[in-house]
């Protein structure tokens, strides 16, 4: 599965370079399917559930689920989720980053920081015999303490060699409930955070969830193993594709 997470990290390095004003989603969306397919890899999202593309491409108000098209292109100022799955080897590696297009405004850059962060906190706690619900319960507590809302409607989940596989993670919630975590436990954990209410919706293309609000919203995502020690980040990038600020 590391391998698999260290071809999505390498995606997502590279993808991230390409993250300028004038580039279309398509563009960016042609340069993971063929990363992908070069490594001996295969997209994870394309053809899932009727899925048309290889990442998913999501901006500014778009919360996750946004589909590549030559006709989205980057301007100054927007965000942009680009989550990205392969399977390789028979098993399969997830993880989105959101990113900033040329300069944007405080809030925007506030709302990656904080939502990096609560990825952070909700990996601080995987651990053997930690509880499902104390990943959510830190990103929630992390997220709402700077005045910004968690999605409700979509959450992480297992995953090994199927893409989504339990438990699932909900990003919110009490403490000390759920599963407990054992060694050998692989989950995806994804913070999905709005600048405004927590409310989405669903577009008519049946994909893109937007906030109801029409506020900004950033995602983050790892593929984490429950070891004996320290939890292990098999989607980690050699080079972040985004830099925190101080």
């Amino acid at each position: 599965m590391r391998e698999a997470g260290r071809l999505v990290a390498d995606v997502l390095t590279r993808l991230s370079t390409g993250v300028k004003p004038g580039v279309s989603t398509a563009d960016l969306d042609d340069l993971a399917e063929r990363i992908i397919r070069a490594a001996g890899g295969t997209p994870a999202f394309k053809g899932y559930h009727g899925y048309p593309a290889t990442i998913c491409a999501s901006i500014n108000d778009e919360v996750i689920h946004g589909i590549p098209s030559g006709r989205r292109v980057l301007q100054e100022g927007d965000i942009i989720s680009i989550d990205v799955g392969a399977s390789l080897n028979g098993y399969f590696g997830d993880s989105a980053v959101t990113l900033p297009v040329g300069r944007v405004d405080e809030e925007a850059e506030r709302l990656l920081r904080v939502t990096e962060e609560s990825l952070y906190k909700a990996i601080d706690q995987v651990h053997p015999g930690a509880r499902v619900s104390d990943i959510g319960h830190a990103v929630q507590r992390h997220v709402e303490a700077h005045g910004f809302s968690v999605v409700r409607e979509f959450v992480g989940h297992g995953i090994g060699q199927e893409m989504h596989e339990e438990p699932q993670v909900p990003n919110y919630g009490d403490a000390g409930r759920g599963p407990r975590l054992a060694e050998g436990m692989v989950l995806a954990i994804e913070p999905m955070v709005n600048a405004g209410k927590p409310a989405v919706k669903v577009l008519s293309d049946g994909w893109t969830a937007v906030t109801k609000d029409r506020s900004l919203s950033a995602h983050f995502e790892h593929t984490v193993a429950v070891t004996a020690g320290a939890p292990w980040i098999l989607t980690a990038r050699e080079v972040p594709v985004h830099v925190r600020s101080s």
